[in-house]
């Protein structure tokens, strides 16, 4: 190997452990936001008021300041949902040097172990990404039912 593929691959093995470590931070994430999703949830079947409804009464603003609002509590989601697919893709290739490196000395032991690896961590980061996207779908569109719901009030007071 010349010296850029010996550096290539070791700095490609460092970034293993940063990766898996960033995999299950995105996946508790997820969890978060599920268990945060479903608490949402169950307050809007109560027909209290949204979040939105309440930081509008508390500060004010129009409606473009409603909308960056938006931007900023769907933030999270959007980066979550589309880096822990990336992440979990970084994760299946990083070993899977090592385990072609083991196949052809016909060590199988790690070969299992790197595969493993690698397919453990896109599992995690796939099932991670779909739950994050699927609350960030759906608190999306509750959130601009809200803005709606205030726009219609704003034409009401001004009318």
């Amino acid at each position: 190997m010349n010296l850029i593929e010996s550096l290539l691959h070791q700095l490609s093995g460092w970034f293993l452990a940063p990766v898996l470590l960033l995999i299950i931070g995105l996946f508790l994430y997820a969890c978060y936001a599920l268990g945060a999703f479903a608490i949402e949830a169950l307050q809007r079947r109560g027909g209290g008021t949204h979040a939105m409804e309440r930081h509008w009464q508390r500060h004010g603003g129009g409606l473009e300041d409603l909308e960056l609002w938006i931007l900023k509590r769907l933030e999270p989601l959007r980066i979550g949902s589309r880096t822990a697919p990336m992440l979990g893709l970084v994760a299946t290739m990083i070993p899977m040097g090592p385990a072609l490196a083991g196949l052809s000395d016909g060590r199988m032991d790690e070969v299992a172990r790197h595969v493993g690896i690698a397919f453990a961590a896109v599992i995690v980061s796939l099932l991670a990404a779909s739950v994050i996207y699927m609350v960030l779908v759906v608190r999306r569109r509750w959130l601009l039912q809200d803005l709606r719901r205030i726009e219609l009030a704003i034409a009401a007071q001004e009318a």
